[in-house]
């Protein structure tokens, strides 16, 4: 039974909050929940997973995938409005001419190596005016790949999750940065073309020992005029997604994580399979389906070409219209959006 004078709502007081008459985000000792509902991964499943053998073993021995890459920076030089996968969880984007970077995970993050590289060096990434963390986990949220950015541009900001702040500082006190809960709208993106709000997703935290979900984790909607786009973060399905749709309409671009999904026990309160990023981009409407989290880092069971296949299966299937599959480094560019 938890106890009410351990349990308080938090966000940030300074900025607006899009979902009517939401308090905040609920922590029970400290700790962020999912919801109404902490989620604390049990330690007794990741030893289970270490001690049984992969049923699909051999396959993915077998399976020599990566995902192919452009190399080149001229994506960095254009005007045009743009999503470019960097590997797992990092996109470029510009839209509406501002310039953001999700999730920079540049390097290997021992004990994981990247299997596949980027299409420049980081140091190339130039004009960068936002960086977006959906959460603190290390294959999203990579010091050194944020020292990086930070050195080459001395402009960027950072738009992340509630009590990351002691996280950035330590990267580096001078990188300025906002924290917001869900449903809020960041305030620092100039002029109004671009509105940038952190929202939900199913997830958890940690870094450490003893941080285990004192930092939030979420998604993003970056809106236009004209182009509403989605970025998933790490999530598991859940009610979140038709909520999403519900405040904004469809989204024009829904980039989802497809990876790390096997084997289920351990992965499906975290993580979403195939058919569950498609099963949540059509609740939200979804145009155009850009996937990520797969091919860059083991981080599970499955064969790493498994996913791709999947989504060209459910594609060919009917359930999935807008699906795009981009090398690292290809541009996707918004004005094809049908």
């Amino acid at each position: 039974m938890q106890h009410t004078s351990k349990i308080r709502h938090v966000k940030n007081e300074r900025l607006e909050t899009i979902k009517p008459d939401y308090r905040g985000n609920k922590t029970i000792k400290g700790r962020f929940a999912n919801g109404d509902e902490l989620y604390t991964p049990d330690l007794s499943n990741v030893v289970r997973w270490q001690l049984s053998r992969n049923p699909q073993r051999e396959e993915k021995k077998d399976d020599a995938y990566v995902p192919d890459v452009i190399h080149g920076s001229d994506f960095i030089h254009s005007d045009k409005d743009m999503v470019v996968w960097l590997g797992h969880a990092s996109f470029f984007i510009r839209l509406g001419g501002i310039t953001f970077l999700t999730d920079p995970v540049f390097y290997d993050v021992p004990p994981l190596s990247r299997r596949v590289g980027l299409p420049c060096p980081p140091e190339q990434l130039r004009d960068i005016s936002f960086l977006l963390l959906s959460h603190g986990h290390r294959d999203h949220l990579d010091k050194k790949s944020i020292r990086t950015l930070f050195q080459h541009n001395p402009q960027l900001k950072a738009l992340a999750p509630l009590r990351a702040g002691k996280i950035l500082r330590s990267i580096n006190p001078q990188l300025p940065y906002q924290e917001a809960g869900w449903y809020q709208k960041y305030d620092l993106v100039p002029g109004g073309g671009v509105e940038v709000y952190f929202m939900p997703a199913s997830h958890w935290h940690r870094r450490g020992v003893l941080d285990m979900n004192k930092v939030l984790w979420g998604s993003f909607v970056l809106k236009t005029p004209t182009v509403s786009l989605f970025f998933a973060g790490d999530s598991a399905l859940g009610p979140h997604f038709e909520e999403i749709e519900e405040l904004f309409g469809p989204m024009d671009v829904c980039i989802m994580p497809v990876g790390a999904y096997k084997p289920a026990f351990l992965m499906a309160k975290s993580h979403m399979n195939p058919h569950e990023a498609v099963k949540a981009y059509n609740l939200m409407h979804g145009g155009t389906f850009l996937p990520m989290h797969y091919g860059t880092f083991d981080l599970s069971d499955e064969p790493p070409g498994e996913p791709v296949r999947l989504l060209r299966q459910i594609a060919a299937g009917g359930m999935l219209q807008g699906l795009k599959i981009p090398a690292i480094g290809e541009p996707f560019l918004l004005q094809d959006l049908q």
